[in-house]
């Protein structure tokens, strides 16, 4: 994992620590950094984690337990391109990246966190499978050829293929 957060692709506008787009960016810190405590101190004890399309997860304990050996086993991404706070509603524009070894996956994610009293209690990402398909086979052909493997989004880049 690189030194430099891929998080600083929108600069922070954030204000102290307890604001929710400063939770929301210091959570997916904690993600990409594969602090599965830190991340889960950010999370309410009632936490709902949404993937849209596939099963809900509830509770804190739960997110961890699915997040923790998913960080053990390979590095996490979140190249923001746009984030945006009303109240206590915070919506992020995303690349996500999975790697995995030679293996690089990033794709496309918006996102909804609501957060109270410091801690989130909603994170719902959405993401197109067709998407996740395409680049499944990009990261599969860049495993093996290199110079096809996908690169990181530029500095405030629309998200889309890279």
């Amino acid at each position: 994992m690189s030194k430099h957060s891929p998080l600083h692709a929108v600069p922070s506008q954030t204000g102290p620590v307890g604001e929710p787009q400063a939770v929301v960016e210091s959570f997916l810190d904690a993600l990409a950094r594969a602090d599965t405590h830190a991340a889960g101190a950010l999370l309410a004890d009632a936490v709902i984690y949404t993937n849209v399309g596939l099963p809900t997860i509830r509770g804190r304990r739960r997110v961890i337990q699915v997040l923790a050996p998913m960080a053990a086993r390979m590095q996490f991404e979140a190249h923001l391109h746009a984030i945006a706070a009303d109240g206590t509603v915070v919506l992020t524009e995303r690349t996500d990246v999975l790697q995995m070894g030679r293996l690089r996956i990033q794709f496309w994610v918006a996102g909804r966190f609501d957060v109270h009293d410091g801690q989130i209690t909603l994170w719902r990402d959405s993401f197109d499978y067709l998407d996740c398909t395409r680049a499944m086979l990009r990261g599969l052909l860049g495993a093996v050829v290199p110079s096809l493997r996908p690169t990181a989004p530029a500095l405030n880049a629309p998200p889309g293929r890279h």
